[in-house]
C-alpha cells in the first residue's frame, strides 16, 4: 500500500487538523504505518522535533497519533506571524528570513512547491499512508495559482481530497457545493466527496440534504462527525484579537483539596504556544482563564505571562492595558507569577532587540535580575533538566539570549521568591514537576488545593487522539474511506459548474 489523503475543509477552523489526527490514529490502529503531512502552516503554536526542526504544534500532535517521531518533512513550510502583513518563513525546520504576503504570494510560494511535493514523496516512500491536511480553503481563488498547500499539492501528488465542513456554523451544504464548483475541472476531479464535522441532533433529519448534495455534485458523504467537547487539541491560531473569556477545558473530575487555583493568562499580541497552559487545565481543580484587564488578575492565583513573536510589542500592551503594574503588584506581595519564552525576557531589566522589532534597547519590567538580547541565529532544542526536585522537559524556540544575574536557577532561566521564568516551553507536561509546582504555588496562594496525584497529561493526550480514532471508526464509512486513500478519487465525478473564473 502507497496511500494518500489530502483532507481540505470549506474554511478555516472546520475541523482539517483532528480530522486528520482522527483518521491517522485510525490507520494505525489497522497496524497501517501513516504519517501526517501539512506541506504550508500559518501557526504560531509550534513544537521542535528531535533533530532541531520547528513544525506546526498540530503535525507533531498528528505525528503522535500515528504514534511515530515528528520530523521536519511533515511540515516543510511553516509560516509564523510577526504582524498583520509580515511573517517568519521556517522552511524544513529552520527560519529563512521575514517575508510580507505579498512578497510570499508574488513568487516565493510557488518557488517552494518542488521543496513541498519531494518533502512529500519521500514520506510516501517510508510509509503505508501519508494523511495530508489542508490549509482554509481549497477555493481561495484568489490564491490559487500561488496554492502549495490544497489542490497545488493535491494535483502535484494526484492525492484525492476529502472536505470536512463545520456544520455548526451554518450553511454546510452551500459550503460544500460552493467549495466544488469554484475549482478548476482538473482539481474537481480530485475532490472524492465530504464529511461533515460537529453535527448536533439525529442524523436522520441530515439524510436528504446529503442525498440531495449527492445528487448536485455526484459526490458522496463519507461521514458525519458529531459534536464532540474537548476535542480541539494543540490549536493553530495564535492571531486572535481577543481571548478574554476563553476557558481552557478542565478535567471533569473534582478537586482533590478543599479550593480550586484560578489561573489567569495574559493575551498578549502575537501570542505563542499558548498550548502550553493545557497540561494546567487537564489538571482538576485547575481553572485556566485568558485574561486582557488589570482588574482580572486580582482573584488569581497564578498569573502567567506566555510565550509571544513580538517581545518588545508584547512589553508595551501590557503596559497600556495597567497590566504590567498589575504583575509588579503581584510581584511586590510575594504572588505567584510565571514567564515563559518571550514573556520571561519581558520579566527582565532591559531587552536589546535588532532583530525581531528592531527597537534597540528596550526597558523590561524589572521584575527578575535577567538581561536578554536578542539574536539573528534561532535557539531550537529539546532540553532535559530538573527543578523542583522533580525532571523536566521541555522544548525552546527563541531568539532572545538570557543573561540571569541573580536569583535561583529554574530550569535554563531564574526566580525570585515565587516569580519563575524560563525560556522552556511544554515544562509542564512533565507530570511531577507540574504537581510540585502547582503546590508551591497553592502554598504561596494560601489556597487549601491539592494536585491530583495520579494526573498523567501524556495518558489525557493518549485518550484525546484515541476518542478522535473512534469518532472516525464510529462515524465514518471507513470501508469507503480505505478504497479511497488506497486507490484515489472515483474516476468519473462530474464537472460542476461554473468551475473556476479564468
Amino acid at each position: 500500500m502507497n496511500g494518500g489523503l489530502l483532507v481540505a475543509g470549506t474554511t478555516s477552523d472546520a475541523g482539517k487538523s483532528v480530522v486528520t489526527a482522527g483518521i491517522c490514529r485510525w490507520l494505525v490502529r489497522q497496524g497501517v504505518k501513516v504519517a501526517p503531512f501539512k506541506a504550508q502552516n500559518m501557526s504560531l503554536n509550534s513544537f521542535v522535533t528531535r533533530e532541531g526542526a520547528e513544525i506546526g504544534r498540530a503535525q507533531a500532535m498528528q505525528a503522535q497519533a500515528c504514534r511515530v517521531e515528528p520530523t521536519a518533512l511533515m511540515n516543510p513550510v511553516l509560516l509564523k506571524p510577526g504582524g498583520e502583513r509580515s511573517s517568519q518563513v521556517v522552511l524544513l525546520g529552520r527560519p529563512v528570513g521575514e517575508m510580507t504576503a505579498r512578497g510570499y504570494h508574488g513568487g516565493r510560494q510557488e518557488r517552494l512547491l518542488g521543496t513541498v511535493l519531494d518533502s512529500l514523496a519521500e514520506l510516501r516512500a517510508s510509509y503505508d499512508a501519508v494523511i495530508c491536511e489542508g490549509a482554509g480553503s481549497p477555493a481561495e481563488i484568489n490564491l490559487r495559482r500561488t496554492d502549495i498547500v490544497n489542490m497545488g499539492i493535491a494535483r502535484g501528488a494526484g492525492l484525492p481530497v476529502l472536505v470536512v465542513g463545520d456544520i455548526d456554523r451554518g450553511g454546510v451544504f452551500a459550503s460544500f457545493f460552493g467549495t466544488v464548483a469554484l475549482l478548476a475541472p482538473e482539481d474537481q476531479a480530485l475532490v472524492a466527496g465530504f464529511l461533515v464535522n460537529k453535527f448536533r441532533g439525529d442524523v436522520s433529519l441530515l439524510e436528504p440534504g446529503l442525498d440531495m448534495l449527492h445528487g448536485l455534485t455526484g459526490r458522496r458523504t463519507y461521514g458525519v462527525l458529531p459534536f464532540r467537547h474537548g476535542l480541539g487539541i494543540d490549536e493553530e491560531d495564535g492571531l486572535r484579537v481577543s481571548l478574554r473569556g476563553t476557558v481552557r477545558e478542565s478535567a471533569v473530575a473534582p478537586p482533590v483539596g478543599e479550593d480550586v487555583l484560578r489561573v489567569a493568562v495574559c493575551a498578549v499580541p502575537l501570542m505563542s504556544n499558548f498550548t502550553d497552559v493545557d497540561a494546567l487545565a487537564a489538571e482538576p481543580g485547575v481553572v485556566v482563564r485568558f485574561v486582557d484587564r488589570p482588574e482580572e488578575l486580582a482573584d488569581a492565583d497564578l498569573v502567567i505571562v506566555p510565550g509571544t513573536r513580538g517581545t518588545v510589542r508584547a512589553l508595551e500592551w501590557l503596559r497600556e492595558r495597567g497590566l504590567a503594574d498589575g504583575i509588579a503588584r503581584r510581584v511586590a506581595e510575594g504572588r505567584p507569577v510565571l514567564g515563559v519564552c518571550g514573556g520571561f525576557q519581558l520579566l527582565g531589566e532591559h531587552i536589546e532587540d535588532d532583530v525581531e522589532s528592531r527597537a534597540g534597547h528596550v526597558e523590561g519590567l524589572g521584575l527578575l535580575p535577567v538581561r536578554v538580547r536578542f539574536a539573528r541565529e534561532k535557539t531550537l532544542t529539546r532540553p532535559v533538566g530538573e527543578a523542583l526536585g522533580e525532571r523536566v522537559e521541555g522544548y525552546e524556540i527563541h531568539h532572545g539570549v538570557a543573561e540571569v544575574l541573580g536569583g535561583t536557577p529554574f530550569l535554563d532561566g531564574c526566580r525570585v521568591g515565587h516569580t519563575w521564568g524560563t525560556h522552556w516551553h511544554g515544562s509542564l507536561e512533565s507530570d511531577g514537576f507540574r504537581r510540585a509546582f502547582l503546590r508551591e504555588v497553592a502554598a504561596a496562594a494560601g489556597r487549601r488545593f491539592v494536585p491530583a496525584p495520579g494526573t498523567s497529561f501524556a495518558a489525557l493526550r493518549e485518550e484525546q487522539l484515541d476518542r478522535l480514532g473512534d469518532l472516525i471508526e464510529q462515524h465514518a464509512d471507513t470501508d469507503a474511506l480505505w478504497r479511497l486513500i488506497e486507490s484515489g478519487a472515483p474516476s468519473g465525478l462530474p464537472f460542476v459548474p461554473p468551475g473556476a473564473p479564468a
